[in-house]
């Protein structure tokens, strides 16, 4: 006997919504309704305005700061599970805290396996989400995490920009290895910038391994907070003779004086998804949307079958 498989519903959180919507209207459907009630000292409390009993259903949110991004996934995946939904994916395009994925010094706490461990017990049959700040972070999850890489979004513009000379350069030695499989991808030269920091978004010192006179260069990163590397990496590159400097990064958090330190720099382009919603507009910023990836998993997932062709290395 067949088994049928009943149709998906798909959920936003607040701050995900436009991308939310792109990812419904690429699947073929539209939103789920839910509602958030306020209370007048800030506590919010969701609610789903349909019937999801023995359904399949995805939630999307990221959870960049502030943390009320985060509380409310949370509250929407046990609203799910309390609503008898038989699946729940928990799609967060960008999972936020990942940085604190290890203790870099005594007394820290490991806050992305923390989270990992409150979805879980909040509900999440299922985590999909891309482009993490540390491949480890899947193993922090009892759970199946689908790890997409935006690299399938942003190859394909690249090669359309048809730039002589390209080479791939990582901000820092931990992207080495992210810049590696793109250079390996677009048959292109390799450089890695070596960075000390006073403090944390605060970059003290930095130096270049390789050689970028006469290439056209493009940094490559998971995502961009305060610009303050990518600017100064940009800054030297052109200092030692590149002819242009591109950043392609992930997540644009943008956070600070971020958009400034932008404008002011030698950077040409840099070029994000949206899995953020962008702070404010900016010439210097392109943004290239991760809805058809998405939602080509989504479907994918909740049809049983193998999303291996949605990664281009």
């Amino acid at each position: 006997m067949s088994t049928v498989i009943t149709e998906a519903k798909i959920f936003s959180c607040t701050q995900s919504t436009e991308l939310a919507q792109n990812i419904a209207a690429a699947y073929g459907t539209s939103l789920g309704k839910v509602i958030t009630s306020t209370y007048s000292d800030g506590e919010f409390q969701p609610s789903y305005e349909e019937s999801i009993r023995g359904t399949r259903i995805f939630i999307i949110g990221s959870t960049n700061p502030s943390s009320e991004n985060l509380m409310e996934l949370l509250l929407m995946i046990d609203a799910a599970k309390r609503a008898s939904a038989r699946h729940i994916t928990a799609v967060m395009p960008y999972f936020g805290w990942a940085r604190q994925d290890r203790k870099d010094k005594p007394r820290v706490p490991i806050a992305a396996k923390l989270i990992a461990k409150m979805l879980e017990a909040a509900g999440a049959t299922r985590i999909i989400t891309m482009d993490l700040h540390a491949d480890q972070i899947q193993g922090f999850f009892e759970k199946p995490v689908d790890h997409l890489f935006a690299s399938t979004i942003f190859l394909p513009y690249l090669k359309s920009l048809n730039l002589p000379n390209l080479t791939i350069a990582s901000p820092d030695m931990g992207g080495s290895k992210r810049a590696y499989a793109y250079s390996r991808a677009l048959e292109s030269d390799v450089v890695i910038c070596y960075k000390q920091r006073a403090k944390a978004n605060v970059v003290s010192h930095m130096e270049l391994i390789g050689n970028v006179e006469g290439k056209n260069v493009v940094l490559v990163d998971d995502m961009v907070d305060t610009a303050g590397t990518l600017t100064k990496a940009a800054d030297l590159m052109m200092e030692r003779g590149a002819l242009s400097v591109r950043a392609i990064c992930t997540h644009p958090i943008l956070s600070g004086d971020a958009y400034k330190k932008l404008q002011n720099s030698k950077l040409e382009e840099l070029i994000v998804t949206d899995s953020i919603p962008l702070q404010q507009k900016s010439d210097k910023v392109k943004v290239l949307t991760c809805a058809n990836l998405f939602a080509n998993v989504m479907h994918k997932v909740h049809h049983n079958k193998s999303i291996s062709s949605e990664f281009l290395m």
